[in-house]
């Protein structure tokens, strides 16, 4: 091997060793998680498409104001022969003009036809323009539909991200408590080698140590199902990523909790005016009224402007002879200008069984408007409370802490000095887990209540400013 070869070689296995290397796994953001799920989720771009949809739809309703043109050329072999008499209008059998004759044959000859046909309609009586305001209303709805969809999917993104941060402390807090028990052990073991304490000491936090791990097991699982449900809720299932904690491991820009027997006054429910989801069902209400419109003005005469150019050919002659040099092309012409002026009068009963129908839809649409303004307000309040009780319980908790860690200590002092037994001392130990878990999922648990009354709020503007507050704080 030359040279040159031999580096080529040793190149090319160097550069396979780097391909191979896993990539490292980007750090996520809760603003990076929720603009991803705004730019991936497969709902939010259903929703924008059908909004498209709904502004075609207006579009469309618009083009009921142009002329309409109808272009037609036709070439056929025919026989001639014609009979006098009625025929009602049916789709099988094609039509023949001409005079009868006396004589009848299945010899053919070549025909034609061309023409033009343009009609439009100069009055209608407000029929296309509550059309026109119908498509609008429902496209009104489906903009609306897609405010929702993107607050949804934005407040379920965000939310899921906390519940992982929340899954991640967890496992944190299981570990450290593996850690300090298996620490614990090293010290059972060796005042059991010494004969100050019982066997036993040491199978009994051999099997705490177990326990232990076993609930560190189930942390871990419930991380990984966490970030599996946030990798999905942004658009990129099965995606790896480390999460970003922020500011979410500290409490929130908030006033202090005022004491217990204090009374504490709560602000007004706020307006909800402007919330997404009612604006869908007030859309929805308007387009049952548009469609009550549309049907007001269906029940008029409709006018059709007309006028009409065309020619025929034929190569039969008016003796019953043939002459098969003609009809290629059409050599007689007319045309027409006229109005037709239609009344369907017998469509007033449907008509009318139809204004009905949607005179109980806009109720429908109406009663559940109300409902959902019940239901914002009725989650405003409990939201409000629960951020109330979250933001008590974050600021107790490091309290629990600090009283759960002075209880290990002491319990394990007194258990090397033979004042108390292994069982006293597990007892702390999981206190002492319990309360290092509850610790840190405790300030999560605002942050999650912010966000949930950011999401009544119609935004998640607030919330997301709140997050940049206590950034630039730190």
């Amino acid at each position: 091997m030359t040279k040159t070869a031999f580096c080529c070689s040793l190149l090319l296995i160097c550069s396979t060793r780097l391909i191979g290397q896993d990539a490292p796994q980007q750090s996520l953001k809760l603003t990076t998680a929720v603009e991803l799920a705004q730019n991936n989720y497969p709902a939010i771009r259903a929703a924008k498409a059908s909004a498209a949809a709904a502004k075609a739809g207006e579009d469309l309703a618009r083009t009921a104001y142009l002329p309409h043109v109808d272009l037609l050329w036709q070439e056929n072999r025919a026989t001639r022969n014609n009979v006098f008499g009625l025929l009602l209008p049916q789709s099988v059998i094609p039509a023949i003009s001409g005079p009868q004759l006396t004589t009848k044959t299945y010899q053919s000859a070549w025909g034609s036809a061309g023409g033009v046909l343009a009609s439009w309609e100069p009055v209608d009586f407000g029929l296309r323009r509550a059309n026109v305001e119908l498509a609008r209303a429902q496209n009104a709805q489906a903009e609306a539909t897609v405010a929702v969809t993107v607050l949804d999917v934005s407040a379920t993104a965000a939310d899921l991200f906390l519940i992982a941060l929340a899954a991640e402390q967890s496992t944190r807090a299981a570990q450290a408590a593996v850690d300090r028990m298996q620490v614990f052990l090293g010290s059972v073991r060796v005042l059991v080698d010494q004969q100050l304490r019982p066997g036993v000491d040491v199978s009994r936090a051999e099997a705490e140590i177990a326990a232990l791990r076993n609930q560190l097991i189930q942390s871990q699982q419930n991380l990984s199902i966490a970030r599996i449900n946030l990798s999905e809720a942004i658009g990129q299932a099965g995606a790896a990523a480390t999460l970003d904690s922020g500011p979410f491991l500290d409490l929130p820009l908030m006033m202090p909790s005022p004491p217990p027997t204090a009374q504490q006054t709560l602000p007004g429910p706020p307006d909800f005016g402007l919330h997404p989801m009612l604006r869908v069902q007030a859309a929805a209400i308007e387009t049952v009224r548009a469609r009550e419109h549309a049907l007001d003005r269906a029940y008029v005469p409709r006018f059709n402007l007309q006028t009409a150019f065309f020619g025929r050919g034929t190569g039969a002659r008016l003796d019953g002879t043939f002459d098969n040099s003609r009809g290629w092309y059409p050599n007689s012409g007319n045309w027409a200008v006229g109005i037709t002026i239609t009344f369907p009068a017998f469509d007033f009963f449907g008509l009318r069984a139809r204004r009905r129908i949607e005179e109980n839809n806009e109720r429908a649409e109406q009663a559940r408007y109300d409902q959902t303004l019940q239901t914002l307000t009725a989650q405003d309040a409990r939201a409000r409370a629960i951020i109330d009780g979250a933001r008590r319980i974050a600021e107790n908790t490091p309290l629990q802490v600090k009283a759960a860690r002075e209880t290990l200590e002491r319990v394990r002092v007194r258990y090397e000095y033979g004042l108390t037994t292994v069982v006293e001392v597990a007892d702390a130990q999981r206190l002492m887990a319990q309360a290092e878990a509850d610790n840190a999922i405790a300030r999560l648990g605002v942050w999650r209540a912010l966000l949930a009354a950011a999401r009544l709020q119609g935004s998640l503007q607030s919330f997301i400013e709140q997050v940049d507050r206590v950034e630039k704080k730190n």
